[in-house]
């Protein structure tokens, strides 16, 4: 299982936003399973509180998300984004490099 942990924790409602825009957007895809290594994987957005990326999610105008078990975050997501995220990380296989934050 591939979980899209999305921050909520900002005073606007873009985290749910941004979380609903990836499921709409992994359907609308077909991506809601993806294989990696040879392992297909089911992959699930998840809704959180606080991901302490604060400066990239409460203080901007989007949302801080993390790809888990990867461990790729991203990091002030409109919910315009998602189309990218769904597009380029789970059918092409790499990140969204304008979005990723480093570790």
């Amino acid at each position: 299982m591939i979980h899209l942990f999305v921050c909520t924790a900002q005073k606007t409602e873009v985290g749910k936003d941004v979380a609903r825009a990836l499921k709409i957007e992994l359907k609308k895809q077909d991506l809601k399973s993806v294989v990696r290594k040879g392992e297909k994987h089911k992959t699930r957005v998840q809704l959180s509180n606080c991901l302490d990326q604060c400066k990239h999610c409460k203080k901007g105008a989007g949302a801080a998300l993390i790809v888990y078990p990867e461990g790729v975050w991203y990091g002030d997501v409109k919910p315009k984004d998602a189309a990218d995220i769904v597009r380029e990380h789970f059918g092409e296989n790499h990140p969204v490099k304008r979005l990723l934050l480093e570790e």
